[in-house]
């Protein structure tokens, strides 16, 4: 009997199909071992040795393991490809005493497999190459782990010293925050700058096609974008243009193209599945790990129909892109396939892996729908899209650009004008009719040049500045990959993570606010302990995880690297922390009713608080008063029945109605560097 370990139930229920009578399938749920969560778990005087011990929800798992693998002849460990695979696969070998087996059964083999898809080839080519546990891809993992909890449960106890019990530090999930904070720190700091444009709006004639074109250019001086910077400036230029003749000075026309993009990684599938489907990064890698490991479609069984999800390579394999080209071939035309290899331009990213990918390319979304939820059919759309567009030609535009001169001597001296007008049309659709994207089309007239035109109107447009964009999950998933601060597998944790610890918070638009102690905490950290939320730093950590991954590291040098200054300052940053809390607290004229003391104003996990300043010995703490809505003489326009008020929700002030929640009208209040000066006024 062989007996193989995997992860999951489901991927045991999908890998079976593929195997004989002799094979036999079992899941080991995850991780059968870990650190445990009641003490630091490592010990620092002995090479930072882990404790490892078998949770107790894993234990009945364990002992049904251990039985099978007694009877077994050859035991395969078939978990992921990735570390944490690597890892869950050498517990197992430990913790089901495999060594031990071997000695007394000499024919017992142990063999380790991997495998992108869950398909039969993929397994059958597994099987037929097996390989033992890699031992340098444990000892990154171990790092890691050791890593964070070195920082968590060191660093955690100098938090709660400083604030309040409960809070937490995160080796990357604290740099993830402070990318955050600095950001909204860029938005509260940034001052709007005023800048105008000119369109003129210009024809050949009654009854043709309008022409608008834009202004870029004065004499040899190119408009840039804050040339034109104030209201003066612009109505000079336009009045010395409303009488200025407009002539075609040059008509340039070419075919441009656009190619498919990239199949996806990890980082990109989420970006893509923030930005179009609106779900979270961590909905979307549950939803992917369901699609990987197995959906039933009918007749077909439990099928995996995506390949392995956590990956930062854009490689293909031959195998994968002649399935491409069979489909496109089939069902578009051969003059929509194009072959192409993409290479990967991070360097942490595994050629030998490949990007995410339809196992079967031939199961088209449509064609089974109807055996998926709509989640798991919408991200599957979009993998399976991309797939089939990146083996597919370039879209084709035709590009037109008309130059218009408009010299004008209204002023006493000659001005020469140069207004530009874009068109493009699609001329062969390409990859886009699999894989849609927003493009605009804009055919411009045919004109020849010196040919006069009429103008219909010239509009000056004030325009402001706009401060740095907020994070939400797919542009902070797009600088962590780019400043290298995780990997593929940690992004969605990363985020969880800040959200879970009340250190960010998503608005209704989805993007992130750092709440009040996310701020505190990120400020602490980064005044006490600077390299743990340094972030050339954690990327140059990340870059040695990959050195003991690829073996070119010891493990527990690079830990003792880390450990050592940070031990350092732990004892002293501990007790300034708890001066500066008793500093920090804010004393009221308010008398504790209980023992006479002073109450004073503390910070807790739910806000600010008034309680004694006598505490632990005296526990009073003051009911805070419910602020009462403000009037703003207003009435709703939307029930026309309510008045407007402004109330106090978790991102500060805004404006709603009286009649909630029969009326759930709600508006956010401007911030100074987002009003404009006049109604008529526009910002772009």
């Amino acid at each position: 009997m062989q007996l193989v370990i995997v992860e999951s139930p489901t991927k045991a229920k999908t890998i079976s199909r593929f195997l004989g009578g002799d094979f036999i399938v079992k899941s080991s749920y995850g991780h059968i071992r870990d650190l445990p969560k009641s003490e630091l778990g490592i010990d620092i005087e002995h090479d930072f040795e882990p404790k490892y011990i078998v949770p107790t929800k894993a234990k009945k798992n364990l002992t049904d393991l251990k039985k099978d693998a007694i009877k077994a002849d050859t035991i395969i460990l078939a978990t992921d490809e990735d570390r944490e695979g690597e890892a869950i696969a050498w517990h197992l070998y430990d913790a089901l005493g495999l060594e031990k087996l071997q000695k007394k059964n000499k024919d017992l083999k142990i063999q380790r497999i991997v495998f992108h898809e869950i398909t039969k080839h993929a397994i059958e080519a597994a099987l037929e190459k097996p390989r033992a546990i890699d031992q340098a891809l444990v000892n990154a993992q171990q790092a890691r782990r050791v890593l964070d909890r070195l920082v968590g449960y060191k660093l955690s106890p100098v938090l709660w010293k400083r604030y309040y019990r409960g809070l937490s530090a995160g080796r990357v999930q604290s740099v993830a925050a402070r990318l955050i904070v600095e950001r909204e720190r860029e938005i509260e700091k940034f001052k709007p700058e005023e800048y105008w444009s000119i369109t003129a709006f210009l024809d050949q004639g009654p009854k043709t096609k309008t022409i608008e074109a834009t202004l870029v250019k004065i004499g040899d001086k190119t408009i840039e974008k804050l040339s034109i910077n104030n209201e003066k400036n612009a109505t000079e230029i336009t009045k010395d243009l409303e009488n200025a003749p407009y002539t075609v000075e040059n008509v340039d026309k070419q075919e441009v193209t656009r190619s498919p993009f990239a199949p996806f990684t990890t980082s990109t599938l989420q970006q893509d599945s923030v930005k179009k489907l609106h779900f979270s990064s961590k909905q979307t890698m549950m939803i992917a790990q369901q699609l990987y490991e197995g959906v039933d479609i009918g007749s077909d069984g439990s099928v995996g129909l995506i390949t392995y999800m956590r990956t930062d390579s854009v490689n293909l394999s031959q195998e994968a892109i002649l399935k491409a080209k069979s489909y496109i071939d089939k069902n578009l035309g051969n003059q929509y396939h194009e072959e192409r290899h993409f290479k990967t331009k991070l360097k942490s990213a595994q050629e030998a892996h490949e990007a995410i990918r339809p196992s079967h390319p031939e199961h088209s979304p449509e064609n089974i729908q109807k055996y998926l939820t709509p989640q798991q059919y919408k991200v599957y759309d979009l993998i399976w899209r991309r797939f089939i567009a990146s083996q597919m030609t370039k879209a084709v535009f035709d590009a037109s650009t008309i130059e218009i001169k408009a010299p004008s001597n209204s002023s006493g001296q000659v001005k020469q004008y140069l207004f530009r007008a874009n068109g493009s049309t699609m001329k062969f659709d390409g990859f886009l009719k699999i894989y849609p994207t927003k493009y605009e089309e804009n055919e411009l007239p045919v004109v020849k040049v010196g040919e006069k035109l009429d103008l219909q109107e010239l509009k000056p447009e004030q325009h402001f500045t706009k401060p740095p964009a907020r994070f939400n999950e797919a542009s902070l998933i797009k600088i962590l990959e780019k400043e290298g601060i995780g990997r593929p597998s940690t992004y969605a944790p990363i985020i969880s993570t800040i959200q879970n610890r009340k250190y960010v918070e998503k608005d209704r638009s989805r993007y992130f606010h750092p709440t009040e102690i996310g701020i505190l905490v990120n400020d602490f950290l980064v005044e006490h302990f600077p390299e743990i939320v340094d972030i050339k730093f954690t990327s140059r950590m990340e870059d040695e995880l990959d050195e003991i991954a690829a073996g070119k590291m010891e493990w527990v040098p690079t830990i003792r690297a880390f450990y050592t200054p940070l031990e350092k300052g732990l004892k002293e940053k501990t007790e300034e922390a708890q001066k500066e809390k008793t500093a920090d607290q804010e004393l009221t004229d308010k008398i504790c009713d209980k023992c006479g003391s002073p109450m004073v104003i503390k910070l807790g996990r739910f806000g600010k608080f008034t309680a004694c300043s006598k505490f632990p010995e005296c526990k009073n703490i003051l009911k805070e008063e419910k602020k009462e809505p403000e009037k703003t003489g207003e009435k709703c326009e939307k029930c026309e029945t309510g008045e407007l008020v402004i109330r106090y929700g978790r991102f500060g002030k805004f404006i709603a109605c009286s009649n909630y929640p029969e009326c759930k009208n709600t508006r956010k209040i401007k911030k100074e560097s987002e009003e404009t000066p006049a109604e008529e006024k526009k910002e772009e």
